[in-house]
């Protein structure tokens, strides 16, 4: 469930940072740092490069954002 007032874009990981951290590339070309959400960490245990993700930003601070759900490509 999305927060109130937040917004949700798509995204893919570029680069995987320490401390379950990650570089998402929107897809206008914004680069944002984002993070696993609550127990979401658990299914983004194996999450590299190129993986699509659904990220959740604040309208507050758009360069953060937090992963919410991996989006498999078939």
């Amino acid at each position: 469930m999305a927060r109130k007032g937040a917004i949700e874009v798509e995204g893919a990981v570029v680069e995987v940072l320490p401390n379950k951290m990650y570089r998402i590339e929107l897809a206008n070309g914004h680069r944002v740092l984002a993070y696993a959400a609550g127990k979401a960490r658990l299914s983004f245990a194996c999450l590299q490069a190129g993986d699509r993700v659904w990220l959740e930003m604040s309208l507050y601070d758009l360069s953060v954002g937090r992963m919410i759900v991996k989006t498999q490509i078939k």
